[in-house]
């Protein structure tokens, strides 16, 4: 169901905002100053980036505006370009190295080849190679440090990636859809909801996003599974 949902959503979206196309040659970003090489090269056709990120979106105080590199990926194999409007699937990290999700998300590449789409994924700071204070062991020497981790900061994160990469390849039209799975499906659930000018939809998996407010009672998983065996 949720792959006919897809189709049916990306088929509109494109469509809909044809009118507004900017031409621009199929392929590699124009990466800005800021984006370097990742030492980690990833094989086949995944291209690896860092972008300068700030520590805190949310205060104005001196050390909010510090920076650390975070990590993402761009696979430009199937992309149709920004000036057809092809769409872009941004895959938001959880709790884990980029890696790892690049080992267990392989849908993507199937679809990204039927709608001519852009993949991005995106490492969650602190993850990986996305550290705060230049190593995991500054990063999490305090609770003031760990402050800084979570969804919030994260959200912001993706916001600022997603909007440069859009604008380095000239495809402010091209629709954006967000996906995630478990934490990352809450990720791309709530980035939806709150970053609507940047992505058009989100696709989130085994996300307990009614887990909040009462909404599913909380024993809901532990039943069904009782109840299978």
């Amino acid at each position: 169901e949720w792959l006919l949902f897809l189709v049916v959503f990306l088929s509109i979206s494109i469509s809909s905002s044809s009118a507004h196309r900017i031409g621009i040659p199929r392929g590699a970003a124009v990466l800005k100053k800021h984006h370097l090489p990742s030492k980690r090269a990833f094989s086949g056709d995944l291209h690896t980036y860092f972008y300068t990120q700030t520590l805190d979106h949310f205060n104005y105080k001196p050390e909010s505006y510090a920076t650390f590199q975070q990590r993402y990926v761009i696979n430009y194999k199937y992309w149709g370009g920004g000036a057809v409007t092809a769409p872009i699937f941004v895959c938001l990290g959880a709790e884990q190295a980029l890696e790892t999700d690049l080992q267990t998300i392989g849908f993507l590449d199937d679809n990204a080849a039927r709608f001519n789409a852009l993949i991005v994924y995106i490492e969650h700071r602190y993850y990986g190679e996305s550290l705060p204070f230049g190593s995991r062991e500054e990063a999490f020497r305090n609770a003031y440090r760990m402050g800084y981790l979570n969804s919030a900061q994260a959200l912001a994160d993706y916001a600022e990636i997603m909007a440069d990469i859009k604008n380095n390849l000239q495809a402010s039209h091209s629709p954006v859809i967000v996906i995630g799975a478990s934490y990352g499906g809450m990720l791309a659930s709530w980035f939806r909801l709150k970053y609507p000018h940047l992505a058009l939809g989100a696709l989130a998996s085994s996300a307990p996003v009614l887990y909040f407010d009462n909404i599913t009672p909380s024993d809901a998983f532990y039943s069904i599974i009782t109840k299978s065996f």
